[in-house]
């Protein structure tokens, strides 16, 4: 279609036709490699977010809003708006389980210590020189894979397992715990029906 006008002499001429931008957005994107490079900004995001949405712990803690759910259907409703209304709170207190785990079990610390450290020494070795096994050269997600592989074995001598269901067992009967007695809906006190004493 670029060559279809020909002069009077009878050159053909090529007229240079502009791309659109859909087509050239499409040849872009087939020449460019994708990156994608999202772990650190949506981690900063997202924890952004959680501070955000932090309560109060005064209010968190307030023993005067603990009451006892007088229906099914009102205890439903008090466990979904809990959990969406202290959302950070909750996740607060999973990573401080997490904390208390790791700390009460040394063996536990150690392992992920360890792991921890051969991932940052990797990193390190990785930017300066690149690691081949048997001449092949492995990428850095390769090399985390491998530390994960060796260090299955050393977090089940340290009873890793036992620690993740300690860990999601104690967290969820507590923020059920929470959730279920706090009373967060001012709209439920009043429509209780005063009590008369006769």
């Amino acid at each position: 279609m670029a060559d279809v006008e020909h002069s009077l002499a009878g050159n053909l001429t090529k007229i240079d036709i502009p791309e659109t931008s859909s087509t050239s957005s499409s040849k872009s994107m087939m020449q460019l490699p994708v990156q994608l490079n999202l772990s650190a900004p949506v981690a900063r995001d997202w924890v952004r977010k959680r501070r955000e949405h932090l309560k109060p712990w005064m209010e968190f803690f307030a023993t005067s809003k603990f009451q006892v759910p007088t229906s099914l259907p009102r205890l439903s409703g008090r466990l979904i708006q809990n959990v969406e209304h202290f959302q950070s709170n909750y996740l607060c207190i999973f990573i401080v389980l997490i904390f208390y785990c790791l700390l009460t079990s040394p063996m536990l610390l150690i392992a992920v210590g360890a792991s921890l450290g051969a991932c940052y020494m990797l990193s390190k070795r990785s930017a300066e020189r690149k690691i081949t096994v048997v001449g092949h050269e492995l990428s850095l997600p390769q090399q985390y894979g491998l530390v994960a592989l060796f260090s299955f074995p050393l977090f089940y001598l340290a009873g890793a397992g036992a620690a993740v269901f300690w860990v999601l067992g104690a967290s969820m009967f507590l923020i059920v715990l929470h959730s279920t007695f706090y009373n967060n809906d001012p709209l439920e006190d009043a429509f209780e029906l005063p009590i008369q004493q006769v």
